[in-house]
């Protein structure tokens, strides 16, 4: 991408399949975004250079994928002025997702990171993007027509299932 506003992170690539809904969606959107590999306990240097470095390079916005203990999101939280955006994983070594879910979730004051659902990497594009959309008006635009495009498809189900006779 020619210039990145959101930048995706994950803590290995065995998250790659979950976080492929934010890149997906934010490509949807017209939103660049770069993506990379950065463990917060097996690389720390490299998160702590890449949560540094990031909005020096235009990044608006971090999502940060994790499984099991889930620091990743938490510590680039730490470290940058950035808003993160934690997408609890859950990994082979997961304790159904719940670990991730409560690591990422349960902040202490002063450092905050938004979370979205398990697995739910695509409302983490979408919220980038909204975020984005305060400042830039073609993103507003594109998360508009996203929502009307979602309620246009609720309305053609309920006409569909309202046809239904039981």
């Amino acid at each position: 991408m020619s210039n990145p506003k959101v930048g995706i992170i994950m803590g290995s690539k065995s998250d790659l399949p979950v976080m492929q809904d934010a890149i997906e969606v934010l490509k949807y959107l017209g939103v660049d975004a770069e993506v990379t590999i950065v463990s917060a306990h097996r690389t720390p240097k490299r998160m702590f250079d890449y949560a540094e470095q990031a909005a020096g390079r235009g990044i608006k916005v971090i999502i940060a994928g994790a499984g099991g203990a889930a620091h990743l999101p938490g510590m680039v939280a730490s470290i940058t002025h950035l808003p993160v955006i934690g997408v609890p994983v859950k990994s082979s070594n997961s304790i159904d997702g719940w670990d991730s879910v409560l690591s990422i979730l349960q902040m202490p004051n002063g450092i905050p990171v938004a979370t979205v659902a398990l697995n739910a990497a695509k409302n983490a594009g979408i919220l980038a993007a909204q975020i984005l959309g305060t400042q830039d008006e073609t993103v507003a635009q594109a998360i508009l027509k996203f929502k009307d495009e979602l309620r246009e498809k609720v309305e053609e189900t309920a006409k569909e299932v309202e046809q239904l006779r039981f």
